[in-house]
Formats: C-alpha cells, structure tokens, sequence
C-alpha cells in the first residue's frame, strides 16, 4: 500500500498510476493527486488547474524532505483548505445533482437575483 493522503475532497498518493492495469504502483519520488473523486463539486477547468498548481506549490516547498506520512497530509490538508475557498469565492460550486449531498465545506450561497 502507497503512503497516502485522503481528506473528503482530496486524495494524493506516493505512487504512479498502471495504465494498463489502472492500478497504482508505489513511487519514492512521484506523487498522484486525485481531486474530487466522487464529483461532489462542479469544477470548471481554470478552477482545476488552480489546484494542481497549488499542489506543485506545495509540493515545491518541501523539496529535499523526506517524504513522511506527516508532510504528505500537511499538503493534503492545506490543498483541502485551498478547495474550501475557491467554493467560498464562487469558483466551484456544489454538484446538487450528488447521490448524496453533504456541505460539508459550509451551506451554498444563494444569489440574489432580484433587483435592489
């Protein structure tokens, strides 16, 4: 089994990806970020590529450390965090259309359509 770490939005592996088989393969020196994998969220692609260049920030910043369980969540965890706001500034929205819905990064944002 791959170090690994998962949080509700976010799933990122110390492993590469089999194409072949679609299975994953321990890695020492890659890492594979999986973004939303049950499609809770509404992703546009500007929204997504934010992300990942976040995760090459992240990742960047802790270059010549050892790869350890602890740093791996801590990218995890501040990529989560990073999701989290880009639904608060509206750059991603909740999937209504989800088998089962869960705010669980806080209650939609109903807007306004009246005039004032």
């Amino acid at each position: 089994m791959p170090l690994k770490s998962t949080t509700r939005h976010i799933q990122i592996y110390a492993a590469i990806v089999d194409q072949d088989n679609d299975e994953l393969i321990d890695s020492e020196n890659t890492l594979t970020l999986d973004v939303d994998p049950d499609n809770e969220l509404n992703w546009t692609d500007g929204a997504i590529q934010k992300v990942y260049r976040k995760f090459d920030e992240l990742v960047a910043d802790y270059k010549g450390a050892d790869l350890t369980d602890y740093n791996l969540r801590r990218i995890g965890s501040d990529l989560e965090h990073f999701v989290r706001s880009l639904l608060q500034q509206g750059e991603v929205t909740y999937n209504l259309n989800h088998r089962s819905l869960n705010y669980s990064m806080g209650l939609p944002q109903i807007v306004n359509t009246e005039a004032q």
